[in-house]
């Protein structure tokens, strides 16, 4: 199916999603569908591609019980290798759906859709922003831009094209009107140079239907992102936010995470109501190749039934499990281990993007 083209009022068409009653829902809503793809680029990790296509089939065994789980594979000898490792380690297959779209690399949550949703007929949209590898870090990954038009032609739906850069691991929203980010990522020169805060604060309220943006300052070190949200605050509800807090004064993460958590116990929600933020800890200093990694357990993916958390083999894993669990009793968290994943600078959220159940 070809994909429905809305114009964006940002670039001169009419009208915009939230106009249209769309949202973009919260994380822990209700999942019709994780998209991920499928390993491929020896490049992006020191271990060998065999370990980390192994955390893969972990995460689609666990998501597989509860939804549906969209896999992107460059051709069919992936689709029968990923089909086979995944028959074997026990997946439901008959909610792994594959699709043959080319990709350079993983890191679906910023270069693939962020979906809508919307009480009224036609109910699914997606955003396509641009996605211009992370402020032009790494070229190769422009490639990327290819995959949200063939996704949309696959799925049918309407999609919204706002004309700016973001990657979807730079916001976290809850649902009902706040969003979180960073200024760092989306003030950075190398994303969107000719707007200013209040033009960005507009575009995110008309394409998201958010009225309150919550500016953090700066990410975590390691984090070529330039400071996404997805590694130091998310909301877990529509009134508390996790985020991580560095309790080693000489680290370097020491002084920006304090700041970020004052300003979120200054910050209102939409309704002008104070938040309730619970910190997380960090897992020390993980480190490839004498390289400071963007590690976070901060860093988590919320599904249907599950939440899978990173773990890196640090005694802070177990306090971080344990303060996940506490915030979602009616869903099961599950650790991952992520010291194999992190050196390809990101982990299980940066990987994963959820498709809402209209």
């Amino acid at each position: 199916m070809k994909p429905i083209l809305a114009k964006s009022a940002a670039v001169g068409g009419a009208p915009f999603p939230r106009q249209l009653g769309y949202r973009m829902p919260a994380e822990w809503e209700p999942h019709r569908a994780t998209w991920l793809a499928w390993p491929r680029n020896p490049e992006t990790w020191p271990a060998p591609l065999e370990a980390v296509q192994e955390i893969w089939v972990k995460f689609i065994v666990a998501l597989s019980a509860g939804e549906e789980v969209c896999l992107l594979v460059n051709d069919e000898r992936a689709h029968h290798g990923a089909m086979s490792w995944l028959t074997a380690a026990g997946a439901v297959m008959e909610r792994t759906v594959f699709y043959t779209i080319p990709t350079v690399d993983v890191w679906i949550r910023d270069y693939g859709p962020t979906f809508l949703t919307r009480e009224e007929r036609g109910p699914l949209a997606l955003i396509d922003w641009i996605f211009n590898a992370w402020g032009g870090k790494y070229l190769d990954y422009v490639q990327e831009e290819g995959v949200n038009p063939a996704l949309a032609a696959r799925l049918g739906v309407p999609v919204f094209s706002p004309g700016i850069v973001l990657e979807g691991g730079s916001i976290d929203v809850n649902g009902l009107g706040t969003c979180l980010t960073t200024e760092q990522c989306l003030l950075n020169p190398n994303r969107n140079p000719r707007l200013s805060r209040s033009q960005i604060e507009q575009i995110l309220g008309d394409y998201l239907n958010v009225c309150r943006i919550i500016w953090l300052d700066q990410g975590i070190a390691g984090d070529d992102t330039d400071g996404h949200i997805d590694d130091i605050a998310r909301f877990v509800n529509p009134t508390t936010v996790v985020c991580c807090l560095e309790e080693d004064s000489a680290d370097e993460n020491y002084a920006p995470l304090k700041e970020n958590y004052e300003r979120l116990q200054a910050a209102a929600d939409q309704d002008g109501r104070k938040l309730n933020v619970v910190t997380l800890p960090m897992p020390g200093q993980v480190v490839a190749e004498g390289k400071r990694l963007p590690a976070s357990y901060v860093n988590f993916y919320i599904a249907n039934g599950i939440v899978l958390v990173p773990t890196y083999d640090h005694p802070n894993d177990r306090r971080a499990l344990g303060i996940l669990g506490e915030l979602f009793p009616d869903r099961k968290v599950l650790g991952v281990p992520c010291r194999v994943l992190v050196p390809g600078m990101g982990a299980i959220h940066c990987v994963t993007q959820q498709e809402p159940l209209p």
